[in-house]
């Protein structure tokens, strides 16, 4: 019973992953209730996703650093760092559109970015690997915001953010990874198809709680969101289409599915515990805004990921 559940979950990923954004703006009572539990459901997140993928897909070899540090000091620090530039010479890097473009860009890959690969047919141990290593490097990658944007507040702060969500990743990934070696150490097709399921019902159920702040304020404002939604689609899929057309004819290409979806899909949340509460305010509609594209990936991108689409 149970089993057939999963499996037609999985068949039907992309309409489940539409399922929960619907859930979390017309029931805003659900969505509140589970906001104070998102940690926990990120760390259920992240030991379902790894008993999926298995260890031997996550674990990449040590020539697999080269490319991944330097992709990573490219997306994370080169990229948010030329935006600045950019919204520095226009005069306007002071403003909240600017400092969400320079944040989400930024931050590492949210840590479903490997059920985005899943549901995008593309490999699911790189992205994992990209997920881990991107997170590992943020607090030095982020450094030089600091400098350069003192209103962001105490580096120390993130820092020691960084390092529990690390904790975190690894505990959580461990017991995945020890859970499939146990449970499914040579999983058949059937029960792939049933980690699947459970790996995209898990991703589905959290945005319900991310996406608390943004009923009240279509109701408040609808204009407003719809200002911070557009913006939100613009980073999302833009880093997405340019990362992955540069990358498909570079000698990364084998890496570029993987590294377009770690590219339009990070995790800004990270910042909130250093940001003072007035440049706050204003980036919590936006961060409810920016699950949209990246929940609507599969959706509207299959076709720029998967040939066969």
């Amino acid at each position: 019973m149970i089993q057939r559940l999963l499996w037609h979950i999985s068949d039907n990923g992309r309409l489940v992953l539409i399922a929960g954004l619907v859930a979390g703006l017309t029931l805003p009572g659900v969505a509140s209730a589970m906001q104070p539990w998102l940690p926990q459901m990120v760390a259920a997140l992240l030991t379902v996703t790894a008993l999926r993928i298995g260890h031997r897909a996550a674990l990449g070899a040590l020539s697999d650093l080269r490319w991944g540090v330097g992709s990573v000091l490219a997306l994370q620090m080169a990229l948010p760092l030329l935006l600045f530039g950019l919204t520095w010479l226009a005069g306007v890097s002071g403003t909240p559109m600017a400092l969400a473009m320079v944040l989400a860009t930024a931050a590492p890959a949210i840590s479903g970015a490997a059920n985005l690969a899943l549901l995008l047919r593309q490999d699911a141990g790189r992205m994992m690997q990209i997920f881990v290593l991107g997170t590992a490097l943020f607090p030095l990658t982020v450094l030089p915001l600091f400098f350069l944007m003192p209103q962001l507040g105490d580096p120390q702060t993130i820092l020691m953010s960084t390092l529990r969500l690390l904790a975190v990743i690894f505990v959580s990934t461990g017991l995945g990874f020890g859970l499939r070696a146990v449970l499914f150490p040579t999983p058949n097709e059937a029960q792939v198809k049933a980690l699947d399921g459970l790996s995209v019902f898990a991703f589905s159920a959290i945005v319900v709680g991310l996406m608390a702040a943004l009923n009240p304020a279509l109701k408040a404002d609808p204009i407003a969101v719809l200002y911070w939604a557009v913006l939100a689609f613009a980073i999302s899929y833009g880093a997405q289409f340019a990362t992955l057309t540069l990358l498909r004819a570079s000698p990364l290409s084998a890496v570029a599915g993987p590294l377009a979806i770690g590219a339009g899909n990070r995790n800004i949340a990270l910042f909130l515990v250093a940001l003072p509460e007035q440049i706050i305010a204003p980036l919590m509609v936006f961060i409810g805004c920016w699950q949209l594209p990246m929940y609507l990936t599969p959706v509207f991108l299959r076709r720029l990921y998967v040939s066969d689409a």
